[in-house]
């Protein structure tokens, strides 16, 4: 058995502030079930809880000189997630205009809703051209998520990578495609929280 399991909470960030990697470890063993299941509760989506705890935990091994003004490991933790989880339910129920567009863009034409009809075909296809700016791997990943529903698992498992790498790629192109999308429309700079951006 690790010594670190009987470690309490604070020695564990005073040894991932040396950047003890099986510190930060156990921390992420201690917390990270906790911390999913909290998200998908109020996100309500299995990806999006799972990538919020990725970058939650990124950003506490990125940060990890300044773990020492953390007082309560936990409350800490759950402070983050709850802010990010306003943050993305925020975003996401103001933008539900490009949600909208998103979805009529990748329905076959006949299983579109009366309401989707309106949306402006302008938008769509600026969305398309967004989508296709993309290097062909990573447009291949998008898509497989996007448009086929792919779990990160399933499309590792389908590509031959890594469910790491999938994450990063799929990251990636969402910043790209939400840059593109800024830099062509008047939306607002936070919609890149609607493509599930940490």
């Amino acid at each position: 058995m690790s010594a670190y399991l009987t470690y309490t909470d604070e020695e564990l960030l005073s040894l991932l502030n040396t950047s003890d990697e099986a510190a930060f470890n156990e921390i992420f063993r201690r917390y990270r079930d906790k911390l999913f299941f909290y998200l998908r509760k109020h996100t309500k989506s299995n990806e999006t809880a799972e990538e919020i705890v990725t970058d939650i935990f990124m950003k506490l091994w990125a940060g990890r000189e300044l773990t020492a003004r953390i007082d309560n490991l936990a409350a800490f933790l759950h402070k983050v997630g709850y802010y990010k989880t306003l943050d993305f339910l925020r975003t996401t129920a103001r933008h539900q205009r490009l949600q909208q567009t998103y979805i009529d863009h990748f329905l076959p034409p006949g299983e579109k809703p009366a309401d989707e009809a309106l949306i402006d075909s302008q938008d769509r296809l600026l969305l398309y051209k967004a989508i296709l700016q993309l290097p062909p791997r990573r447009q291949t990943i998008y898509k497989m998520s996007r448009e086929e529903g792919l779990s990160h698992d399933q499309i590792a498992e389908a590509l031959g990578l890594s469910r790491s790498t999938v994450n990063n790629q799929l990251g990636a192109a969402t910043r790209s495609i939400a840059e593109y999308l800024r830099s062509n429309t008047d939306w607002p700079k936070a919609l890149s929280v609607l493509f599930f951006l940490g």
